[in-house]
C-alpha cells in the first residue's frame, strides 16, 4: 500500500520464537534451519522478481560505503581493524566463480527464522530476499550457528542442508559481503 509517498506492508504477528531464543536443542535448531533453507531454495527463481546477484549486491555495497552507511564499528571481530574501503577491495579481488542461483532470504541468521512446537513457523526480516547464490544464505546461517553453538554444529548444519564439503572461500566471501549491510 502507498500512503503519503511511502510504501507500507501490513502483516500480522507470526507465532513462535526466533531460533536463537527458541526452547529447542541445537540439533532441533539446525534441523529446522536446514529444512527451511532447503524449502526456500527450492522455489523456482523465475517466480522471484528481486535480483540480488553478486554484481547487484556489490554495487549496493559500494554505494552504501560511499554514502558512509557502513558501520565499521560493527564489523566482525576479525575485521575491526580494517576500513570499509579495505574490505571492499577484498570483495572486488576475491569474487567467487560460479553460482547456484536460488531464492535466498539474504540474512538467514537464527534470529530471522521463527519456530513453534519444534517446527518452522516463518521467516522475518526479509528485506534482502531475492535471487542470489545459495552461499548468501549458507554463509550467514553457518556463521550464526557457529556463533550460538560452536563450529561442530555449523558443520552439522551444512551436512543436514546437503553440502558436507562446502566451499569455504564462498562462506568467507559472503560473510565479508555482509559487513556492508
Amino acid at each position: 500500500d502507498v500512503h503519503d509517498g511511502r510504501n507500507w506492508l501490513l502483516i500480522s504477528a507470526m507465532p513462535g520464537r526466533d531460533l536463537s531464543a527458541a526452547a529447542i536443542t541445537p540439533q532441533q535448531c539446525i534441523g529446522i534451519l536446514a529444512t527451511a533453507l532447503q524449502l526456500l531454495h527450492a522455489i523456482d527463481i523465475r517466480t522471484c522478481p528481486f535480483d540480488h546477484s553478486l554484481s547487484n549486491r556489490l554495487a549496493l555495497a559500494k554505494a552504501r560505503m560511499e554514502a558512509g552507511e557502513v558501520d565499521e564499528d560493527d564489523f566482525d571481530e576479525a575485521r575491526l581493524d580494517q576500513s570499509a574501503q579495505d574490505l571492499f577491495q577484498l570483495l572486488e579481488t576475491q569474487k567467487p566463480d560460479g553460482a547456484v542461483l536460488v531464492v535466498t532470504h539474504g540474512d538467514a541468521c537464527l534470529p530471522n527464522l521463527l519456530a513453534q512446537d519444534g517446527r518452522l513457523s516463518g521467516f522475518i526480516d526479509c528485506a534482502r530476499l531475492g535471487v542470489a547464490d545459495r552461499y548468501q544464505d549458507l554463509a550467514l546461517a553457518y556463521r550464526s550457528v557457529c556463533d550460538d553453538f560452536g563450529e561442530a554444529w555449523g558443520q552439522a548444519f551444512l551436512d543436514l542442508y546437503g553440502v558436507p564439503q562446502p566451499d569455504r572461500a564462498k562462506l568467507a566471501y559472503y560473510q565479508l559481503l555482509d559487513e556492508f549491510f
